[in-house]
């Protein structure tokens, strides 16, 4: 599963850990379709990635645009004549409480964390089914695995992602098709300033949590080897991964640890 020369499009590569994945992939050789909303970021980060002339192409996408969707996928095989990869990085977070949120913002969530991470995988599932390989690598979170304060739409949508994708393994087990679920902890990004508040307004503010998180260099070559290992699911962090193995074996300890945890 060697990333070197393989054409990988990554969704929400305009800045982040889509910006580390862009660097790190362009490093081993990779041919990246880049995607986001932000062409003139796209830009800067296709300038800035130390691959070959014409093995870094951009591609805008805005997930929440569902009828750009189909045609965007379309788009991105033409590139290169084929996709090898597609990891679906993009999307947005949330800091609110449950109660004071409103259901707008919570759609909102479910339409570009999922709906449109979903719609983008069935349009290019034939492309992969007729070349009869395809790996899909999506980036959920932690809270994919267990809910936190202030996360319960974030959450929700992730949450969302791990049971489709769990299903779509299954049923694609005889088609050497792969789907490889990452979940990251706290990754020192923008994440939680462009974060969505209860009216749907971004936080501009930075977690301490976030701020103390893992450098996502370090996420991009920790998430490279779990794709190239051939793993099917992984958490990247610090000692907040625990929570999965805590939620799982006491749950009630867990329900009381989380509920004193500083995340926001």
């Amino acid at each position: 599963m060697n990333v070197n020369n393989k054409v990988i499009w990554v969704t929400g590569a305009s800045s982040g850990i889509g910006e580390a994945l862009a660097y790190a992939l362009a490093k081993r050789g990779a041919k990246l379709i880049l995607s986001s909303r932000r062409k003139e970021e796209l830009e800067r980060v296709k300038a800035s990635c130390k691959g070959k002339d014409g093995d870094i192409q951009i591609l805008p996408l805005d997930l929440g645009q569902r009828d750009s969707l189909k045609l965007t996928t379309e788009a991105a095989v033409q590139m290169f004549g084929h996709i090898d990869m597609l990891i679906h990085n993009g999307g947005i977070s949330q800091r609110s409480l449950a109660k004071d949120t409103d259901m707008e913002v919570d759609r909102k969530l479910m339409e570009v964390n999922y709906f449109g991470t979903v719609e983008i995988t069935k349009h290019l599932l034939p492309h992969f089914l007729d070349r009869k390989t395809g790996h899909y690598i999506v980036v959920t979170s932690l809270v994919g695995k267990f809910g936190t304060p202030y996360r319960s739409g974030y959450s929700a949508s992730k949450h969302a992602l791990h049971g489709f994708f769990d299903s779509l393994r299954a049923e694609l087990h005889r088609s050497n098709i792969k789907v490889t679920i990452i979940c990251p902890g706290f990754i020192k990004t923008n994440v939680s300033v462009n974060a969505l508040t209860e009216k749907g307004t971004k936080l501009n503010q930075m977690d301490d949590a976030q701020a103390n998180g893992m450098p996502p260099d370090l996420f991009a070559r920790k998430m490279i080897h779990a794709i190239e290992s051939g793993k099917k699911e992984v958490y990247i962090g610090g000692k907040e991964t625990y929570g999965v193995y805590l939620k799982r074996f006491f749950p009630s300890l867990f329900a009381r640890v989380v509920r004193k945890a500083r995340v926001r």
